[in-house]
């Protein structure tokens, strides 16, 4: 990630790469990192230190499944998003569309009335 956006972006990450994987199906590590990338026109780079243990956390909690595939002479792991991992992404997104139309208001005042009050 680049050094000035890392830490509004680590707090999202987990709810990157579930989006991801929700509108894409299965994804390999390096092939996130160039999703996101590409959809972020170069803004969001995600290095492997962050990428595999957020990987591996999310596969822990069940919210992502492993599929192991060789690929040529190389063993390829795809991730692959679960029920769970699709009810939590669409959780997180609400959450985190929320929270931005919230810093929208508050850079940019409106007479927005729909926000959801957030605690922090």
């Amino acid at each position: 990630m680049k050094k000035q956006n890392s830490v509004l972006y680590k707090g999202s990450l987990s709810t990157i790469i579930m989006k991801l994987l929700q509108d894409n199906g299965r994804m390999y590590g390096y092939e996130i990192t160039q999703r996101v990338k590409e959809l972020s026109q170069g803004e969001i780079a995600i290095t492997e230190g962050a990428l595999y243990p957020t990987l591996h956390k999310l596969e822990a909690q069940g919210l992502l499944t492993p599929e192991i595939e060789q690929v040529g002479n190389r063993i390829r792991k795809y991730y692959k998003i679960t029920e769970s991992g699709i009810r939590e992404t669409e959780k997180q997104v609400s959450e985190m569309q929320n929270f931005i139309a919230c810093l929208q208001n508050i850079i940019n005042p409106q007479n927005d009335t729909n926000l959801t009050p957030i605690k922090i």
